[in-house]
């Protein structure tokens, strides 16, 4: 049965409920030019005692395609539009207070994770508000350099839980913005798993299976 589209909140939305006993709560959101549906396959993955939201981007760029923020990529890297990436970031953090009242679920019962861009506001999020989630990931994707002055300096950063999973043969965002995102978590004193694939731009089984396996550790 289809997941119904719901909008009535801050971002648009489709959600898998859990079924059971409740455990706990995974955001996922998808990358430019994709929308919800993307992260299907992802979410089927997942154990069915956990609620599943696919969230859609805020910004249309074509026939059901969507992204949280413009991105050209260039000779020098990505360029992005850091005004929409800002305004992206707090319509997020909205709608996650939102939904988790709607589905009295709470932040430590929380994952924000994500493909490509939204593997980038995932780290956006939860970086900046780690009061809001319990842990993210970023697949093939990166942390955005301009979240830098808008870090969060509570202590609950450091309890994050974090996955980093890139493909070496990416094409799209090389794998030295893993290297990137790494060495800017070490930084900040913060754990992290960090995985590397034989892989391109996309998620393979193989990159499906630990993600799974590292969210149901988080939220056990």
């Amino acid at each position: 049965m289809p997941l119904e589209l719901v909008e009535d909140l801050a971002l648009s939305y489709r959600l898998r409920t859990a079924k059971g006993h409740v455990k706990g709560l995974v955001i996922l959101l998808h990358g430019v030019g994709g929308n919800e549906r993307s992260m299907i396959p992802l979410s089927t993955q997942l154990p069915v005692d956990l609620h599943v939201a696919l969230v859609r981007s805020p910004i249309a760029i074509g026939p059901s395609a969507y992204c949280a923020f413009p991105v050209s990529f260039t000779a020098n890297g990505p360029t992005i539009d850091t005004k929409a990436a800002e305004e992206s970031r707090q319509s997020l953090s909205v709608f996650i207070t939102q939904l988790q009242a709607r589905l009295g679920i709470a932040p430590d019962q929380t994952i924000i994770a994500g493909f490509s861009q939204g593997g980038i506001m995932s780290a956006s999020l939860a970086l900046t508000k780690p009061e809001q989630v319990c842990g993210f990931a970023i697949i093939s994707g990166r942390i955005l350099p301009d979240i830098a002055p808008l870090i969060s300096q509570s202590s609950g950063l450091k309890n994050l839980s974090v996955l980093i999973q890139h493909g070496i043969h990416d094409g799209t965002l090389p794998v030295a913005w893993a290297d990137k995102s790494s060495k800017w978590l070490k930084s900040l004193d913060i754990s992290f798993i960090d995985k590397r694939y034989q892989a391109q731009h996309e998620i393979t089984p193989q990159m499906a299976s630990d993600f799974t396996d590292w969210v149901s550790a988080t939220l056990k």
